[in-house]
């Protein structure tokens, strides 16, 4: 999909990937609404964001809220006077170290999974009728090959990645175009912030690669959707990694093992 003209949707956009994903969208000539919970943060991007690109709007909202998607859809169709061509479910959490409680999992579900089913629920349909549409998924590396340190962000990431594929095994062949973005370390806050007990789960992710920037990785879900291509990878290794996990689950379980615990005790 070439993106000049048409509508899209950022969720997580108030910095990080989304806000990337929001300006990268709009230098290929897209119109854009970007949404967050952090509605100062959100409108600051806005304000930078317009004063180079002028087809930018902002509403903040929870990206696992049907009512704050529907919204966001609406201000997208107002403003723009045409149909929501892309959404970029964006927005995620991390979480809680080691098996984590209920409301860790709850909040986890909700906004890395729940958010993405909710906005397919609401634009699929209408993508089928018009025959066209694409849905981009930030996923994680971890809905590859896991998380050390967090259950809750290994098991969401999984499901995105499953979600997505479900998408685009249903309703690629009716015109919905699916691509699921799984990075590893990127300089935001969801890497650079966490508490002491999220520690082992950072360090997995800072010693298995580089840490790129958002921008970087902006363009690499640019170019992925100009070819149309599912998994998005700006960390290449990834892909070694995954084929070295399928190849031989057991081997692939022990080391992780020596690998936890040498993150555990260095």
């Amino acid at each position: 999909m070439e993106l000049a003209g048409k509508v899209c949707i950022v969720t997580g956009a108030a910095g990080g990937i989304g806000a990337a994903m929001a300006e990268a969208f709009l230098d290929q000539g897209a119109k854009v609404v970007i949404s967050d919970l952090d509605g100062d943060r959100l409108e600051a991007t806005r304000e930078r964001l317009a004063q180079t690109h002028g087809a930018v709007a902002a509403r903040a909202g929870n990206a696992a809220d049907p009512a704050d998607i529907a919204a966001m859809i609406a201000l997208a169709e107002e403003t723009f006077d045409g149909p929501v061509d892309v959404y970029a479910a964006n927005a995620g959490i991390g979480g809680g170290a080691d098996l984590a409680d209920e409301a860790a999992w709850a909040a986890s579900f909700d906004v890395n999974v729940m958010a993405h089913v909710r906005a397919a629920q609401a634009l699929v349909p209408g993508w089928v009728e018009r025959g066209e549409g694409y849905f981009v998924s930030t996923a994680s590396a971890a809905g590859l090959i896991t998380q050390l340190g967090s259950a809750t962000y290994a098991t969401t990431k999984h499901a995105a990645v499953a979600f997505s594929e479900w998408l685009a095994v249903t309703y690629g062949t009716k015109g919905v175009r699916v691509s699921c973005l799984c990075p590893m370390g990127v300089d935001t806050a969801l890497l650079t912030d966490v508490s002491e007990g999220s520690r082992v789960a950072q360090r997995a992710v800072t010693e298995s690669g580089p840490v790129l920037s958002p921008e970087q990785v902006a363009q690499d879900v640019v170019d992925a959707m100009r070819a149309e291509t599912f998994l998005i990878l700006p960390h290449a290794n990834v892909l070694d990694m995954l084929r070295g996990k399928t190849a031989d689950y057991d081997r692939w379980i022990s080391g992780m093992q020596r690998f936890g615990e040498h993150l555990a005790s260095s």
